[in-house]
């Protein structure tokens, strides 16, 4: 068997781990920093979905409650029932606006999920480094 023998004392060792401790920590806050850069980001377009949606869901419902009115003074089919049509249409692309930007504000999409991955695998080496 060969033996792999280490001339650097002991000092040395725990200094070089303690300064690559530190690079890896500035490394990883740096990681941390731009996926919640990005996840705000994310987050800002599901606002903005979202009020695009209430926009929408309020023209809806202006459209829909003209659309009644019509239909009612007019009892007999015509614009009442177009208006009607227009408002249900735009109805539904506020409610899928409202479900997608709700789903882009939900927590699971707004935590640093490569920054956890990479810190576990981090602790992993450093525990095994200190072995």
């Amino acid at each position: 068997m060969t033996e792999n023998h280490d001339s650097r004392s002991l000092a040395t060792l725990v200094s070089d781990l303690a300064q690559q401790v530190t690079t890896l920590l500035q490394t990883e806050g740096k990681l941390l920093r731009a996926e919640m850069s990005e996840k705000l980001s994310k987050a800002g377009a599901g606002a903005v979905e979202i009020v695009g949606g209430a926009i929408c869901l309020l023209a809806a419902l202006v459209v829909l409650l003209q659309a009644l009115v019509i239909a009612l003074a007019n009892v007999g089919l015509g614009p009442g029932w177009s208006s009607l049509l227009v408002g249900i249409v735009v109805a539904a692309l506020g409610a899928i606006l409202m479900r997608s930007g709700i789903a882009s504000m939900a927590p699971s999409e707004l935590t640093p999920d490569r920054t956890q991955d990479q810190l576990k695998r981090d602790v992993r080496v450093i525990k095994e480094q200190i072995r």
